[in-house]
C-alpha cells in the first residue's frame, strides 16, 4: 500500500502527475463518448470551467505555471497497449466489446485538444473548444488538476509527521464511515468520486479501503483507471451532458421538448438494449417522466441526481406504478451529495420498495473537512460543462434551481418548453 503523506511530502513532476492515464477518467464519459462517435461526431461544442464556490478565489491559490504544466502532460497522453486491451477485451455490466472497433481505433490516436487559459477576479477560466467526441474528454481530467493543485497548495507547507497526522486521522475518518455502512442490509455502493477528489493516489486508497471493508457490498468505481488495476467493475452510464447538447442543437420548441428522449433512443440503439438506465433530471424530473414515452417505462431504472432524493425516487415509483411497472423490479441510483447519513435513510425509506444503489462521490473521496486550519481542505463545488454546440447556447435547469446554467432567456424558454414551475433552492455542497 502507498505511503500517501510521504509520496505527498515528496511531490516531484516526474513521480506524480495528477492525471497519468487518458482512461483515469469516470466510466460514463467514455461510453458517451462512443455514442457521441457514432451519433454527433461533427458537433462542435466549447467545455467550460464554473466554480460555483465563489469563495474559493482558484487564481490567488494554484500558481498558472504549475496548472499549465499538468494541463501540457494531459495532452501528451496516449492510450497505452494495456489500457487498450482492457477496454476492447474486458466484460462490462455482462457485455464483452462493450466499445467497437472503429471507436477504439480513434480513441488509440488520440490527442486531447489544445486548451485555453485565462485569470479573471481571483478565478481561472479554462475552456477547450473543438468537435465533440474530444473535446467532452477533457472534463474530468481538468477538474481532477484543478481539485488536486488547489490541495496540494493547500498542504505545501506541512512537514512530514503533520502530514502523517493528517492522513490518518482521514483514513480513520473514511474507516469509521465503512464500518457504519457495513451492517447495512443488502447495501450497493459504488464509487463515483473521480472528478472531485482530493487526490488520484486517495481515490485509490478509498476504493481499497472499501474492497476490504464492505465486501461484494462494494460493487466498483466509475474510475476506469482504478477499476483495471484493483480488478473491480467498472461504472457508470450517461450524464446531463447528452441531452444539453442535443436539446441545443434543436431548431424548435418541439424539437427541444423531444431532445431528452432522443438521446435515449439514440442510446439504446449504441448499446443494443444495455445500460439503460434514465437520468431524468437535466429539463426537471416531473416533466421528463410526464412526458415520457411508453418504451422508457421498461428500462432498468432512473439515476436521481438533483433536487430532494427521497421526492425524486417516489416521484419514479408513482410513474412506474401508474405505467404499469413493478416498482420493485426497478433500480434507482442515488448520486448526490451523499454521505454516510443520507445513504442509511435512503437505504430504509426505499428497501423493498425498489432497488437501491448508491454512486458515492465526493464526501468519499474528498472529505478532509475539519481537519486542517480554517477548513482549507473542505471540498467545494466544481464542475465544467458544455456550454455551446454549434454556436447556440446549452443549458440545464436541473431539479434544483441553484444548479441552473445557461442565459436567462434560454432559461425561461427552457422552463416553458419543459413545464418548469416553481423549484425548492437547495444548497450546493458539492
Amino acid at each position: 500500500m502507498v505511503d500517501i503523506a510521504t509520496r505527498v511530502y515528496n511531490h516531484k513532476w516526474k513521480i506524480d502527475p495528477i492525471v497519468r492515464s487518458l482512461i483515469d477518467t469516470d466510466f460514463y464519459k467514455l461510453l458517451m463518448c462512443q455514442s457521441v462517435f457514432h451519433n454527433k461526431p461533427d458537433t462542435q461544442v466549447s467545455f467550460s470551467l464554473i466554480n460555483r464556490t465563489k469563495t474559493i478565489r482558484l487564481a490567488e491559490l494554484i500558481d498558472e505555471g504549475e496548472l499549465r504544466e499538468q494541463l501540457d502532460h494531459i495532452r501528451t497522453l496516449r492510450l497505452s497497449r494495456g489500457e487498450s486491451t482492457w477496454l476492447r477485451g474486458n466484460m462490462f455490466y455482462g457485455k464483452r466489446q462493450m466499445f467497437r472497433s472503429d471507436f477504439m481505433e480513434w480513441f488509440e490516436g488520440l490527442q486531447l485538444p489544445p486548451y485555453h487559459l485565462e485569470k479573471r477576479d481571483g478565478q481561472y477560466e479554462l475552456t477547450f473548444e473543438g468537435a465533440w467526441p474530444e473535446v467532452m474528454l477533457w472534463e474530468v481530467p481538468a477538474l481532477a488538476v484543478l481539485m488536486e493543485l488547489r490541495g496540494r497548495a493547500v498542504l505545501q507547507h506541512m512537514g512530514k509527521f503533520e502530514l502523517q497526522v493528517l492522513y490518518a486521522r482521514a483514513m480513520t475518518k473514511l474507516w469509521e464511515k465503512v464500518e457504519q455502512l457495513r451492517g447495512i442490509d443488502k447495501l450497493r455502493i459504488a464509487d463515483f468520486g473521480t472528478r472531485r477528489r482530493h487526490s488520484f493516489l486517495w481515490q485509490d486508497w478509498c476504493v481499497q479501503a472499501l474492497m476490504e471493508g464492505l465486501g461484494d457490498k462494494f460493487v466498483g468505481t466509475s474510475n476506469c483507471l482504478i477499476a483495471m488495476h484493483r480488478e473491480v467493475e467498472a461504472i457508470g452510464t450517461n450524464a446531463h451532458e447528452l441531452p444539453m447538447v442535443y436539446a441545443a442543437l434543436a431548431d424548435s420548441d418541439a424539437e427541444l421538448a423531444q431532445a431528452p428522449y432522443q438521446v435515449l433512443a439514440d442510446w439504446h440503439q449504441e448499446h443494443e438494449g444495455n445500460l439503460r438506465i434514465i437520468l431524468p433530471d437535466t429539463y426537471g424530473t416531473e416533466g421528463f417522466l410526464r412526458n415520457a414515452p411508453d418504451w422508457l417505462t421498461s428500462w432498468t431504472g432512473v439515476r436521481i441526481d438533483s433536487g430532494d432524493p427521497a421526492e425524486g425516487a417516489e416521484m419514479a415509483i408513482r410513474w412506474w406504478q401508474d405505467r404499469g411497472e413493478d416498482p420493485r423490479e426497478k433500480l434507482v441510483i442515488f448520486s448526490d451529495g451523499l454521505d454516510v447519513d443520507k445513504i442509511v435513510t435512503l437505504q430504509a425509506q426505499f428497501q423493498g420498495r425498489v432497488k437501491v444503489s448508491f454512486g458515492w462521490g465526493t464526501l468519499l473521496t474528498n472529505d478532509f473537512r475539519g481537519l486542517v486550519t480554517d477548513d482549507a481542505l473542505a471540498p467545494f463545488s466544481l464542475v465544467c460543462k458544455a456550454v455551446s454546440a454549434n454556436g447556440r447556447p446549452t443549458v440545464k435547469l436541473s431539479d434544483n434551481p441553484l444548479k441552473a446554467m445557461g442565459p436567462a432567456d434560454e432559461i425561461a424558454r427552457y422552463k416553458r418548453v419543459f413545464g418548469v414551475g416553481e423549484q425548492v433552492a437547495r444548497e450546493v455542497v458539492v
